[in-house]
């Protein structure tokens, strides 16, 4: 099963509204120092926040199968875009008293998150271009 995504661009701005699997909408643009308005986050900055969501939820789900109260989680993901190779540094907090067990198991599970997952397995990209008429 694949995703889609289809970024349209708004004319006259660098702003993109994303379609994601034809049901989720959000809104991408640049900063103002790059001449964007700053309307939404810039793509890159996707990357960092899917991550961190994916292993917050990771977590979630498998807390619920195992009917462990994980109290709050937060999940903090600092991108660094500059390095090579680049890096992405996860750090997890929980609300409640875990015991060490469990936080070996859940660091286990978080690097099983379907985004790690697919950074681990590596990219191949197939790209087309093509000039079309766009309906208005």
């Amino acid at each position: 099963m694949s995703l889609i995504a289809t970024a349209r661009s708004v004319p006259g701005t660098l702003r993109q509204e994303v379609l994601i699997d034809g049901r989720h909408r959000l809104t991408t643009d640049q900063p103002v120092e790059l001449g964007g308005d700053g309307s939404g986050p810039a793509p890159h900055e996707l990357f960092p926040a899917a991550m961190a969501a994916c292993v917050a939820s990771t977590l979630s789900l498998y807390a619920r199968t195992k009917e462990w109260d994980l109290g709050e989680i937060i999940v903090d993901v600092d991108y660094d875009q500059r390095a090579t190779p680049r890096r992405l540094h996860v750090a997890v907090s929980f609300g409640a008293e875990l015991a060490p067990e469990q936080l070996a198991r859940l660091e286990k599970v978080a690097a099983a998150c379907p985004i790690r997952r697919s950074i681990d397995a590596g990219f191949e990209f197939a790209e087309s271009f093509d000039c079309r008429q766009l309906a208005a």
